[in-house]
């Protein structure tokens, strides 16, 4: 432990003697550079973590966490492939959906739709798109009325609002001598949501299961059941018994194999991120190398006295061992600090920074998510303070040394 003599002394150093102002530069400087590797470390692997939570959450609120498909899009005897999905242990949930891209017109414009059918119960009992609802309300919507629920980016390229009417144009119509005409269904639009997918905003389609099963010529026949599981990253043993018992009719496709390259993606642009902004940090701890070096120099009469009046060779190497530890801390702290300033104001530098260079830094289109998530995983925060302190603390073990080994002798012959 250190004593209050040699904390004294690592205090004394700290501040800028006489000659010594550019050695308190350089000190002030390594201070700096680890606030900034900290705070842009906590910062980005904050928004890393938001983004795939956000996009994970809002799309397993879609799409669940696996789909029963059934072979050529079609599940006759979704009924039975329900209730045992039901009937599973570890399941949650297990509702009929359909899903077709199609192409949607309005005011002669024409957009790509992807229609999704749902129980009209389902539909209101699924907080992601209840949640959402921008406009009009999704009450109006029942199984005898040809009405639905769009994505607000769709409702946008089409040019309407709640109240108006949309047609879906299905390639699956009638056969005349002449080929094949497409069919087309006018729907009144009654809700508009906002999931904050911009994908699935620009796309979205929503209406009840009958009138899909009737714009899709189905019968009763559905084309998916989606399942929820307890825990979704053990949704493939959960589901294995599932898989085998449905085989003959389809196949169980979880939420990895829907959206691996994704997710992949993330997970190695995070670690690449990672080791990238933590060479801020290693260039920091160099700093407090070379001004720790710097200070043994200049201080290498005081050592020499020290030891004369008795200090050993380990005092010296914990009281330069303290500056630069001292130095690494509170740029750790300044860090910290300015991290979570930045995360709780992130969407206002983002915002002023747009208006400031005319670039859309976050452009929905690429981003998928309409806004700057962002979630902080404390395990995550004290590994980026245990690795600047750890670096911090390696950097001074050489200039400690140095400072202990100082012959007081050789030093102070001449003086």
């Amino acid at each position: 432990m250190i004593s209050p003599t040699e904390r004294f002394i690592a205090g004394r150093y700290l501040l800028p003697g006489r000659g010594e102002r550019f050695i308190f530069l350089v000190a002030a400087i390594s201070l700096i550079a680890v606030a900034l590797g900290v705070a842009a470390l906590i910062a980005v692997m904050s928004v890393m973590n938001g983004f795939r939570a956000e996009m994970f959450d809002r799309m397993q609120g879609l799409n669940g966490h696996a789909v029963v498909q059934g072979y050529g899009g079609r599940l006759e005897d979704w009924q039975a492939v329900m209730a045992r999905a039901r009937a599973t242990p570890g399941v949650v949930s297990a509702t009929p959906l359909i899903e077709q891209p199609l192409m949607a017109t309005a005011k002669s414009r024409v957009e790509g739709a992807l229609v999704r059918g749902m129980r009209i119960e389902d539909i209101r009992a699924n907080p992601v798109i209840a949640g959402n609802v921008v406009s009009g309300s999704l009450d109006r919507l029942e199984d005898a009325e040809p009405r639905v629920a769009i994505g607000v980016r769709l409702a946008e390229n089409l040019g309407v609002r709640v109240g108006d009417t949309v047609s879906l144009v299905s390639p699956d119509g009638q056969v005349t001598p002449f080929g094949s005409v497409p069919r087309i269904v006018a729907y009144e639009v009654v809700a508009l949501f906002e999931i904050g997918l911009f994908d699935f905003d620009r796309a979205f389609v929503l209406m009840p299961i009958s009138q899909a099963q009737t714009l899709l010529r189905l019968g009763d026949a559905v084309g998916l059941v989606e399942v929820t599981t307890r825990d979704p990253d053990r949704v493939d043993r959960i589901l294995a018994p599932l898989a085998t018992e449905v085989a003959p009719v389809g196949r169980v496709l979880d939420w990895r194999q829907m959206n691996s390259a994704l997710f992949e993606a993330l997970v190695v642009e995070r670690t690449v991120m990672f080791w990238v902004l933590s060479i801020i940090i290693l260039v920091a701890t160099f700093n407090i190398l070379s001004s720790l070096i710097m200070l043994v120099r200049a201080k290498t009469r005081d050592i020499a006295i020290l030891r004369t009046m008795g200090a050993s060779k380990g005092a010296m190497m914990r009281i330069f061992m303290s500056v630069g530890t001292l130095i690494g801390g509170l740029g750790v702290l300044l860090g910290l600090t300015l991290g979570f300033l930045i995360l709780h104001f992130r969407q206002e530098i983002v915002v002023g920074a747009a208006r400031l260079t005319g670039i859309e830094l976050w452009d929905p289109s690429i981003r998928y998510l309409t806004e700057l998530p962002s979630r902080t995983d404390p395990f995550e925060v004290i590994g980026i303070v245990a690795l600047a302190l750890g670096l911090s603390f390696l950097a001074t073990l050489y200039p400690a040394w140095r400072a202990a080994s100082t012959d007081p002798v050789t030093v102070l012959r001449y003086e």
